[in-house]
């Protein structure tokens, strides 16, 4: 009875608990307590840092592959949607159908936004490969600046398979803490009176040009970037089905069943690959560092963008849109709305730093289609 007793405790997970173990339970559980308490972008979070707490519970083995005639690990297996490159497309569908263009459309000039948001990805790139990553390594990990999580994997699935799991978590990481990681940098880059700036209304948008900026847009990048094809036809789709009116059935899948399918599947796998002996390690760190950084000059970018187009139209663009020229959809919008209300209680910001957001879109899977084109 002693000897059985004694195998059962052997075979429990508390005598198995190593101390990276802990440490990684404890970090998973802090990230519960931002996405559930401090609400940073619930929706990414929660199901990321639990996919983290659960792989870093010993002998659970939910990631492993199958060995011997025993099938692998729950997580092994909704991974391959990550590893294929297939979630990615399909978020980006969701996001198409869930995203209004009508800002873009109504101010194009804000699609230099977008791709002044873009910096921190070219930026990066050039700063891996002089710490010494492989060309296709930086690629995947300067990617993590257009803080785009699908895009991120997507890259990283094709270039550096090897580095998904460390880019996957910090790209989707950095998303989810734009509330935190952006206003310092918007606030550093610009002045109160700048912040102030009330921008007039944008002009209506017809059915029409919503109809067809979704069809002009994927046949002219399509064609100029084929890799991106992927990426931005799925994301016009999902767009053309909310816009055209004769689908709706198919764009409210799209926007509801699933794209919360697969933000589950994603958030749950991506961080599944935060186990303890994967995720505490150098180059980890150094690509989570990095990863900040790209982000960082992102924002930056997009900003310094901003106050360039406020002093050529005579001060009626708030540099604050600027920031929303990174892909975090719609985060990177209401913190825009945020911190412009911040400084003017009557500041309504929103709608005008949807644009730049949509076009950081739109740059970011470009920059995608770059890298894979040239790499």
């Amino acid at each position: 009875m002693l000897e059985k007793l004694a195998e059962f405790v052997f075979l429990t997970g508390f005598a198995n608990l190593e101390l990276t173990k802990v440490i990684m339970i404890i970090i998973a559980c802090f990230l519960l307590y931002l996405g559930i308490v401090k609400k940073y972008e619930p929706l990414l979070l929660v199901p990321i840092s639990f996919g983290m707490l659960l792989v870093n519970f010993p002998l659970g083995d939910l990631m492993n592959p199958p060995d011997a005639g025993q099938p692998g690990g729950l997580f092994y297996y909704l991974y391959q949607g990550v590893e294929l490159g297939v979630y990615p497309p399909l978020i980006f569908l969701g996001i198409g159908a869930l995203t209004d263009f009508g800002p873009l459309i109504s101010n194009p000039m804000t699609l230099l936004l977008g791709a002044a948001a873009q910096l921190g990805i070219f930026v990066t790139f050039i700063g891996a490969i002089l710490l010494g990553f492989s060309p296709l390594e930086s690629a995947s990990i300067g990617i993590i600046g257009g803080a785009d999580g699908p895009t991120a994997i997507y890259v990283t699935s094709q270039l550096a398979p090897h580095l998904l799991g460390a880019v996957a978590i910090a790209a989707y990481s950095y998303m989810a803490l734009v509330p935190i990681i952006q206003p310092p940098i918007m606030k550093a880059l610009t002045t109160e009176e700048e912040r102030k700036i009330v921008m007039t209304q944008l002009r209506p948008v017809s059915k029409t040009e919503k109809i067809l900026f979704p069809i002009v847009v994927i046949i002219i990048t399509g064609l100029l970037l084929p890799a991106a094809i992927p990426l931005l036809g799925m994301l016009m789709f999902g767009n053309l089905l909310r816009e055209c009116g004769v689908t709706d059935r198919l764009s409210d899948a799209a926007q509801n069943e699933l794209n919360n399918i697969v933000v589950i599947f994603l958030g749950l796998t991506v961080g599944a690959k935060a186990s303890a002996e994967y995720f505490l390690t150098a180059e980890t760190i150094q690509i989570i560092i990095l990863g900040l950084i790209a982000f960082a000059f992102g924002t930056a970018g997009g900003v310094l963008m901003g106050k360039v187009m406020c002093k050529i139209t005579g001060g009626k663009i708030n540099p604050l849109i600027g920031s929303a020229g990174v892909s975090a959809v719609p985060m990177a919008a209401r913190v825009s709305q945020v911190v412009g209300r911040e400084a003017n209680p009557a500041n309504f910001l929103l709608m005008h730093a949807m644009g730049p957001n949509v076009a950081g879109v739109i740059g970011s899977a470009v920059a995608a289609g770059i890298f894979l084109s040239l790499l």
